[in-house]
């Protein structure tokens, strides 16, 4: 339990940080398309998601690698955990809009951050209750529908609000 804990802070750290240099990365890289597969290409809802998706996919394979044999449960905690935390993020975003009338940058950084943290508590939690370990293939098999959704969507957007650059409106 006393790794995992540890596991979850640095986890909620790592998509912090790795996230919000993720924000900066496809300007950074002049636009490199392979980048912007995996980093926001303009500022919809929807390209925000990865701030939190790809990070926590990728801190997912190194916890699940080093946490499996002690916590038999933590790939589908995990999965839920990925999911969750990217579904609060539209969710967190077009509450507050729904309430102030427009989007407020603090509030961006904020529905980040809480998304993040709720995401973490949520693998916490589930790992230790083992509540999803029957859904693991399913859980495992929606974060591979959302990663293949990533791909296809930075580039080849359907027209749908969530998906409609905020910078343009």
């Amino acid at each position: 339990m006393k790794q995992l804990k540890k596991y979850i802070i640095i986890g909620i750290i790592f998509v912090l940080i790795a996230g919000t240099l993720a924000y900066f990365l496809y300007e950074w890289t002049r636009n490199n398309f392979v980048i912007g597969l995996f980093t926001p290409v303009n500022e919809s809802v929807w390209e925000h998601m990865k701030l939190l998706f790809f990070p926590m996919l990728i801190y997912t394979i190194v916890a699940v690698f080093n946490l499996k044999k002690d916590e038999p449960c933590v790939i589908s905690a995990f999965c839920f955990g990925i999911l969750l935390g990217t579904i609060l993020i539209p969710f967190f975003f077009y509450t507050y809009i729904s309430i102030l009338g427009r989007n407020i940058f603090a509030l961006d950084v904020g529905t980040f951050v809480l998304s993040t943290i709720i995401a973490f508590y949520s693998v916490y939690k589930l790992t230790l209750s083992c509540k999803l370990k029957a859904y693991t293939f399913l859980l495992c098999g929606l974060v591979a529908v959302l990663f293949i959704c990533f791909l296809v969507f930075s580039y080849h957007p359907p027209e749908l609000p969530i998906f409609a650059n905020l910078e343009k409106a």
